[in-house]
């Protein structure tokens, strides 16, 4: 066992879902012509002013209430000065002491051990633009402005993480809960939800932090967790070694698989930061702040809570099938199909039969981009088609063709079935009749079945149901097959 333990703690940048940016009426859409979206606002052109963006506020706040932060009825904008091409106004309209929110909480669960990770705050923020070095093959530097002034909520965990695999499932649970409450859209391809990651080691049993590495701006969760491995054993060789780490912010270089230096952090930066003039302090009513927290949807963990109470499912089942709003929607209002339907299912059935089907069937022609999905088929479709199992009119293996050809065309199953002469063959004198014939053909198998190899009347179904195309009823089958093969020669 290794002398040292890590410790981890993240910064989140996300997106907020508004249609402008924080202190414009500049289009926040991403993929636009660079310097298409700008205006004198967040261009910082003499004379213009900021003017907060009272969507994005709620939003945020919106994000800090499901996260259990304490939001304040109070809070400031602040200038974090620096300088850098990205910036033109040659500081970053932030939070700094007195936050939008503070003190919130997120429950992970690694390998069966809960756990209660610390947030520290959720704040607001302007994001700045994007540098594009390179630009068109030579050494030159350009600034794409499309992107400042885009609002951005930063969420700030304690550093109390101590594996990288605490640190993706922390991630995931937290982009699970701020897509859930439509304040971002997730998409980690965008950058639209990206993080940085602050790792150090100490001595197993100390309390004391020891000089941590800033890993900047990571929007994948795979990448989050190579590079704090990496950056954790990095820095375990360097201090067996009797070396210093040296504070510094890094970056992961996927290709060459291990982070890099960026720049020098031997010493904390001054920002100087001061509440910014122009704006005046952002004041929530309690009312308001309560009114948001009535209105918050229910959330992944308690969906999946009540999805493992009601529906049957297993944690696994109701961890893939709440990953994302539409999917989860899809479940839910495929359930309640399902059991509204002639023949009702008792909700427990209907569940576990639905989602072992959409994750079977369906989810791989699902397309997901942040927010929006395209699944191509109804809830009210699928949970017609799963009746018609249930009530034993197709067999599974039918109801896989015939989900395939919904996807395809987007015609109903009833359609389908009579169209292709799918229904199931539930006349027990033709089923007779083709497993007589399996029977008589295989002699050596029924000697084998009869001598006590009783697994092999997996192999007669199978010989049957291909006989009759798969439209056999299963049910009957098996019941014609033991009588006929329990019949003396």
């Amino acid at each position: 066992m290794s002398a040292f333990e890590a410790v981890i703690g993240l910064e989140v940048h996300a997106q907020l879902l508004s249609a402008s940016k924080l202190f414009c009426g500049c289009s926040t859409r991403f993929g636009a012509e660079p310097n298409t979206h700008v205006c004198p606002v967040c261009l910082a052109l003499p004379g213009s002013l900021p003017v907060p963006n009272r969507v994005a506020v709620e939003l945020a706040t919106r994000a800090a209430l499901a996260l259990g932060c304490q939001v304040h009825a109070r809070s400031i904008f602040a200038r974090k000065n620096y300088f850098y091409p990205d910036l033109p106004k040659g500081y970053q309209i932030s939070q700094y002491e007195q936050p939008l929110s503070e003190h919130g909480r997120l429950e992970i669960d690694v390998d069966g051990a809960p756990r209660t990770v610390g947030i520290r705050r959720l704040h607001m923020e302007e994001d700045a633009a994007k540098n594009l070095h390179g630009a068109a093959g030579g050494t030159r530097t350009l600034v794409d402005f499309n992107r400042g002034g885009v609002p951005l909520m930063e969420i700030v965990s304690e550093p109390d993480l101590r594996r990288s695999a605490e640190a993706e499932e922390y991630l995931k649970r937290l982009r699970e809960i701020v897509m859930a409450v439509g304040a971002n859209d997730g998409n980690l391809e965008e950058g639209s939800f990206r993080c940085d990651a602050n790792v150090s080691i100490r001595p197993v049993g100390s309390s004391v932090l020891g000089t941590r590495t800033e890993l900047k701006n990571i929007n994948s969760f795979r990448f989050v967790r190579k590079a704090i491995d990496y950056e954790i054993a990095r820095q375990q060789a360097v201090v067996s070694a009797g070396g210093t780490i040296v504070q510094e912010t890094r970056t992961w270089s996927e290709v060459q698989g291990k982070t890099l230096p960026m720049r020098s952090k031997e010493d904390a930066m001054d920002y100087r930061y001061f509440p910014d003039p122009d704006l005046p302090p952002i004041e929530i009513d309690p009312a308001e702040i309560e009114a948001l927290r009535r209105a918050l949807p229910e959330l992944p963990v308690a969906k999946r809570a009540r999805w493992q109470g009601e529906l049957g499912l297993t944690a696994a089942d109701a961890s893939v099938l709440s990953a994302h709003p539409a999917v989860a929607e899809l479940l839910e209002r495929t359930v309640a199909a399902l059991t509204a339907l002639p023949g009702k299912l008792e909700p427990a059935k209907a569940g576990k039969r639905a989602a072992n089907f959409i994750q079977a069937e369906v989810l791989r022609h699902v397309r997901l981009e942040g927010l929006s999905a395209s699944i191509p088929i109804s809830a009210a479709g699928l949970g017609e088609l799963l009746s018609l199992i249930e009530n034993g009119e197709i067999s599974g293996k039918i109801a896989k063709e015939v989900v395939a050809d919904m996807i395809a065309t987007g015609r109903e199953p009833r359609e389908i079935i009579g169209q292709r002469g799918l229904s199931q063959v539930s006349d027990a004198s033709l089923i007779e009749q083709a497993a007589r014939a399996v029977i008589r053909d295989n002699p050596g198998n029924v000697t084998a079945y009869r001598s006590g190899k009783q697994a092999l009347l997996g192999w007669f179904v199978g010989q049957v149901m291909k006989a009759t195309s798969g439209r056999a009823n299963p049910q009957l089958v098996n019941e014609l097959l033991r009588k006929l093969l329990s019949e003396e020669a």
